[in-house]
């Protein structure tokens, strides 16, 4: 679909709606902006933009007459496909795209795309810096938190574009068509979004819906949707990697079990240590590896991967070490936004644990999660709207101590109280953070300051 010469509905005045707009603008295309809030300034929203042009900006309700002048519209990734006005245009059979599609068609160059349950953040930041550290033109956008639209229009024919891809993004794409693109593992996540696990394993394989044989989908083999999707999948050449199996064909670990490898057919190459990665957890040997097979598969030279892995350290929000006071490390985890990402968390800690946990309601069980606790966590301080049904959890899985506060700073003391020496505080709260916060990364943010406030002595 050409888009030049017509007019283009852009929904939602976040950071990505705003990064469309901008792009739609800037390129001379009729744009209205559009919020559902009829509260929005419109001169907060006029002063982010150097030009504002014939742009047009609408709050509140959206008349039929805005909506028959339109031929294109493009949804923020927080607006769900089931709002009133997405059906109203959709009913008109007006195209819905969401912020990656957009960019995709301003995109020139190669495009590396990583989805998955977990560990999306870590590998494209790893997968970022190696491709950094071989080229010379590298954009890092998506889920990750700079839009993709914010630098679509600097790629060329020699650039790389590395994007993080949620769920949310994927239900809204067209034609985009990733050179290489990573499933990285899918458990039940999203599901008051997308209502049930196939809506949501279905929106995650989307990535793959326009690759051709020429591209190479990286995929976890030891996940069980992710190895069946890939033993059926026909359109694009298909690259597993296995912490736990030794593969024919694929990453994988050696007969040494600390030397991830790459089998071919006929070969078998060292690429790094175990022991040389700095970060902690067996699902970080999992992102390692999808990002070696990424690498990989981009012909980087095999010295670089190694380097960079090498040097590689955590993510902020994602198993971040904050301090030690007292003798009692803390650890802040926020991005751990579902039970599965708290599991890899709880499974990273190597001291007893207190845990700060809960959030807003995703609908997502909890048993599972509260079973890997047990034995390493020594109490539970729970927050958010979530607090009462893990509490319940907890009971169930005869885990004692565990009291509900109102403030994640109430958490923090707390948790400072009960830890003794040689123990770790850790916040992983397997809920996302819009009940109280305006993001996991605020949470975070804010879990450390009140870490480094704590006294000695506490």
């Amino acid at each position: 679909m050409q888009i030049e010469g017509k007019t283009v509905l852009v929904a939602g005045t976040g950071v990505s709606g705003l990064a469309a707009a901008r792009l739609l603008n800037e390129n001379h295309i009729q744009t209205i902006l559009y919020d559902s809030n009829a509260n929005k300034s419109k001169r907060e929203i006029y002063a982010s933009f150097d030009e504002i042009g014939d742009m047009q900006l609408i709050f509140g309700e959206l008349d039929d007459a805005v909506l028959d002048s339109i031929s294109l519209a493009v949804l923020s990734p927080g607006i769900p496909l089931e709002q009133p006005f997405v059906q109203k245009i959709r009913e008109r059979g007006i195209p819905v795209w969401g912020e990656i599609e957009l960019a995709w068609y301003f995109e020139k160059g190669t495009v590396i795309a990583i989805t998955g349950t977990n560990g999306k953040t870590t590998t494209t930041t790893l997968v970022g810096e190696i491709m950094k550290a071989w080229r010379e033109k590298v954009f890092v956008v998506g889920n990750i938190g700079l839009p993709y639209t914010s630098q679509a229009d600097k790629t060329d024919g020699d650039s790389i574009t590395v994007a993080e891809i949620s769920s949310f993004q994927l239900e809204t794409i067209d034609a985009f068509r990733p050179h290489i693109s990573a499933i990285l593992n899918i458990t039940p996540d999203h599901l008051n979004r997308h209502h049930t696990f196939e809506n949501y394993c279905r929106a995650k394989f989307d990535i793959t819906k326009n690759q051709g044989i020429s591209d190479v989908c990286v995929l976890n083999y030891d996940n069980e949707e992710t190895r069946r999707f890939g033993e059926r999948q026909k359109n694009t050449e298909t690259l597993f990697f296995s912490r736990k199996q030794s593969l024919q064909r694929g990453i994988c670990l050696g007969p040494d079990h600390d030397t991830i490898v790459y089998r071919t057919a006929n070969s078998s190459q060292g690429i790094v240590k175990v022991s040389s990665i700095q970060l902690m957890g067996k699902h970080n040997v999992e992102n390692v590896m999808a990002a070696v097979a990424i690498a990989i598969s981009m012909q980087v030279p095999v010295e670089i991967i190694r380097r960079v892995v090498c040097a590689f350290t955590a993510v902020e929000h994602r198993i971040e070490y904050v301090c030690e006071k007292n003798n009692v490390k803390y650890y802040n985890d926020s991005k751990g936004t579902n039970p599965d990402a708290a599991i890899k968390a709880i499974e990273a800690m190597v001291r007893p644990t207190v845990l700060i946990a809960g959030g807003y309601d995703k609908k997502s069980e909890y048993d599972e999660w509260i079973a890997a606790c047990t034995g390493k966590v020594k109490a539970l301080v729970l927050i958010g709207a979530t607090a009462k049904a893990i509490e319940a959890a907890a009971r169930r899985h005869h885990i004692e101590d565990v009291t509900i506060v109102e403030t994640l700073e109430e958490a923090v003391t707390l948790s400072a109280k009960k830890a003794a020496p040689k123990d770790a505080v850790l916040l992983s709260p397997a809920c996302a953070s819009w009940d109280m916060f305006t993001s996991y990364e605020e949470r975070g943010k804010l879990f450390k300051a009140y870490v480094h406030k704590l006294p000695d002595g506490v």
